[in-house]
């Protein structure tokens, strides 16, 4: 009696062993993928982490990147996925994002990330993209009067009213031209308004320059917009960054690393063939742009800037952006570039 139970359960626990082995040759019940594929997913950097983007609207890279599933494919080889967030209608509404985790990598200027930085450890800074040089390369910004202005210069802004986004590219600009020119910035009013309300103030005449910056830009001049000064005229330290949270940098570098090369791919092919890379989606309704506009984002895409891995070195573009907030007591606290730049580059 004793022996037949014995082989009884010897009996089971092979069989227990042969099923055992054989979900693992097979991946498991349903997952479609083989235990080695995962274990590689995984060893990559992936583990599961999920990239969390902004919607990128009707145009460039990102755009062409979500409609043709780009970033899935790319990070589902190293056991990664992407989600994409909504839309946000300014800046602080993107920070926001990030804090509460609704997004955890983030693109724009060193200037309005600045504030975030100093008051919290949260993101870091993984990849820059330096300034278009180019002469021939449109411009993206300026200082803008109406035609009729009286305003003919920087220095005649003396006592009057500026429109600008709150401690952002267009404050940071106006204050480097008053800088530049040599007048005291408190002869100079800034109105703070978000790019949308700087383009309806300007427009009533409720101020009397406004520093309009990327889309807003170019339709301000289409409408006739004299233009003062633009950044590229000034010494511009501003660049454009990306940045993530610190646990997705920390925990998951490859899934960043991967998104940066998807990028860096896409802009590069962008400065190629940049029609590809307008009207993405829909090619009418208030995101598509067509006539002179498209022109313009066309020539805009055909000379952009390749993002970079971030180096210690970036740090002086960083110290440079703060250091003119904190003399005009935009930024109340100290920014260490140490402390915002992550080192993200893979060792050689």
């Amino acid at each position: 009696m004793w022996t037949s139970r014995r082989r009884t359960r010897v009996a089971v626990a092979v069989a227990a062993l042969s099923v055992a082995a054989l979900t693992a040759a097979c991946g498991g019940a349903g997952t479609g993928k083989t235990t080695a594929a995962a274990a590689a997913g995984a060893g990559s950097g992936g583990g599961g982490a999920v990239l969390k983007i902004k919607d990128p609207g009707n145009a460039g890279p990102l755009a062409v990147a979500k409609k043709e599933g780009i970033l899935e494919k790319r990070l589902a080889e190293i056991g990664a996925k992407v989600e994409w967030g909504g839309s946000y209608a300014s800046f602080t509404a993107t920070i926001d994002a990030v804090r509460s985790g609704s997004i955890n990598v983030l693109e724009g200027a060193i200037s309005p990330v600045l504030g975030y930085l100093a008051n919290s450890g949260d993101i870091k800074i993984f990849a820059f993209t330096d300034q278009v040089t180019d002469p021939a390369a449109p411009q993206t910004d300026g200082l803008v009067v109406k035609p009729d202005s009286p305003v003919k210069s920087v220095k005649d802004l003396v006592g009057k009213q500026v429109a600008v986004n709150k401690g952002g590219r267009g404050e940071y600009l106006l204050l480097l031209a008053l800088q530049e020119a040599g007048i005291p910035a408190d002869q100079v009013k800034r109105v703070y308004l978000n790019p949308d309300q700087g383009a309806s103030a300007f427009a009533t005449g409720k101020v009397d320059a406004w520093w309009a910056i990327v889309r807003a830009y170019p339709e301000a001049v289409a409408k006739g917009a004299r233009v003062l000064v633009h950044g590229r005229d000034l010494p511009d330290k501003d660049l454009n960054m990306q940045a993530a949270r610190v646990e997705l940098l920390k925990e998951h570098p490859e899934v960043v690393r991967v998104y940066l090369k998807v990028l860096r791919e896409l802009t590069a092919e962008a400065r190629q063939n940049p029609e590809r890379f307008q009207n993405v989606f829909l090619t009418q309704g208030p995101t598509a742009v067509s006539g002179p506009r498209l022109a313009e984002e066309v020539a805009k895409a055909r000379y952009a800037g390749v993002p970079r891995f971030a180096t210690a070195a970036d740090g002086t573009f960083v110290t440079d952006v703060a250091g003119i907030f904190q003399k005009y007591g935009v930024l109340p606290g100290t920014v260490n570039p140490g402390d915002v730049i992550f080192d993200l580059k893979p060792a050689a």
